[in-house]
């Protein structure tokens, strides 16, 4: 079975999740575009969430996917805590924060049954995971509505674990990817591979469909993935400067200039390893800090600092997530994105 036939698509290009930089806008584009349009859940209050799909409903007879992250909330570490503030704290007096205000980071929830109640009713056609999967009665239940399940890895042990589970296909997570990494065998950075070999890798592990993540943002990309055995892939840093992306301004900028090309993997916007551009927090104290809470706790003290350089047109405390390729089409919208990966302009 080809991707397009799994996933009911004309053309074997998903666009990837990518919470906090798009909405229901951008799934609608790419999926009546032909290709598998996403909304990613995870940041999304529960009434933000029925108004999102709602809206995908309204815009699209197409398939689309519904996106959710499967972290374990972590207990409170009051330690760590205080280690991270007092590591800020410099960057508070130099903007006149209050080192010892409470502040609180987009909230980022695990799939639950609460969530699974909401979605229920929508009948989503494809529903993916990110950290892994849920729990196995919620796996069920999301499978016993006729949904596709897709989920990341950055391993060819986590791919197989995957497929052991029960997933229709697997999203092979290249160390070249934006945003965060997939990684939930193994939190070791070592154990991350290329793209291209992970996706060799990986096809001849499993007997599902492979779809290639990260470093992908043209069609020649496109092409080598898929001689390489992938039936299909998922890109997401090439639509990050379409009109769809809910970006801001400097994160847009970031992009578009020559520092796009400097990323790296780091734990200090969310405590869990995410690829940006580097900025000045990353250039001094990244980009792996133990100090760093674990994640999603981490983002609740930038925020502050994030809002004080942002308004100063600084991205100096922001997350400029974007792969190792930055985007390729800039003034095109997602459909011509999505065309345009899959060789048709």
């Amino acid at each position: 079975m080809t991707l397009e036939q799994l996933l009911a698509t004309a053309l074997p290009i998903i666009q990837a999740p990518m919470a906090g930089a798009q909405g229901s806008a951008m799934a609608i584009a790419v999926s009546n575009a032909g290709g598998l349009g996403s909304l990613p859940c995870a940041m999304l209050t529960p009434d933000a969430m029925v108004a999102e799909i709602q809206a995908i409903r309204a815009g699209t007879d197409k398939p689309f996917n519904l996106n959710f992250f499967c972290h374990a909330e972590p207990p409170p570490d009051p330690a760590r805590e205080s280690a991270w503030r007092a590591l800020l704290a410099p960057y508070y007096l130099e903007f006149g924060l209050d080192p010892a205000a409470s502040a609180s980071g987009p909230a980022r929830a695990p799939f639950s049954a609460a969530i699974a109640d909401l979605v229920e009713t929508f009948r989503p056609p494809v529903v993916s995971f990110h950290f892994g999967l849920p729990a196995p009665d919620l796996l069920a239940r999301v499978k016993s509505w006729g949904a596709r399940v897709l989920s990341s890895a950055t391993t060819v042990e986590e791919a197989l674990w995957l497929e052991a589970a029960g997933v229709d296909a697997v999203i092979a997570q290249g160390y070249e990817a934006g945003g965060h990494r997939g990684m939930f065998l193994d939190d070791d950075l070592a154990t991350q591979a290329g793209t291209f070999a992970l996706v060799r890798q990986v096809v001849q592990a499993v007997r599902i469909p492979v779809i290639a993540a990260g470093g992908i943002a043209d069609h020649p990309g496109v092409a080598a993935a898929r001689a390489l055995g992938a039936a299909g892939v998922q890109a997401g840093s090439a639509y990050l400067l379409c009109p769809e992306a809910t970006i801001s301004a400097i994160h847009r900028a970031a992009l578009s200039a020559p520092s796009a090309r400097r990323s790296c993997v780091t734990n200090l916007f969310s405590g869990r390893p995410a690829r940006g551009i580097v900025n000045r927090l990353i250039a001094e104290h990244g980009p792996i800090n133990p100090a760093a809470p674990a994640f999603p706790l981490a983002s609740a003290a930038l925020a502050p600092l994030r809002a004080a350089a942002e308004a100063q047109g600084r991205g100096d405390f922001s997350p400029l997530w974007c792969g190792q390729h930055p985007p390729r089409f800039p003034g095109l919208d997602a459909a011509a994105v999505t065309r345009a990966l899959a060789g048709q302009a």
